[in-house]
């Protein structure tokens, strides 16, 4: 019991470490949540070296497909990190759905 407290702790002190060199470097960490054959909000302010985190809520598998640039499969129930490596302006949909579109805005 003593070790998986004091494993939790060091994982919790690990993880505030992470956020705290993220928010020194300027990253940030967003989630885009996809539900009922639709992705949530995009993210404004978008930065390269910041991350995006798809969380399929759905009962479907969906991706994040920008055509080129990136490819995130998000099976039901699932989360994916995405470190933003490029500014630009990418539209992308869901290649199983291709009516769900969305556009990630990034700046250098």
């Amino acid at each position: 019991m003593i070790r998986a407290v004091a494993f939790a702790a060091a994982s919790v002190a690990a993880l505030l470490a992470t956020d705290a060199a993220q928010a020194r470097q300027g990253q940030r960490s967003a989630t885009v949540t996809v539900d009922k054959l639709a992705f949530g909000a995009i993210p404004a302010n978008l930065r390269v070296g910041d991350s995006i985190v798809w969380a399929n809520r759905d009962i479907f598998r969906h991706s994040a497909t920008a055509a080129g640039h990136f490819d995130v499969d998000l099976p039901p129930g699932t989360r994916r990190r995405m470190v933003l490596r490029r500014a630009g302006a990418f539209t992308f949909m869901c290649k199983y759905h291709p009516g769900m579109k969305g556009m990630l805005k990034v700046s250098p």
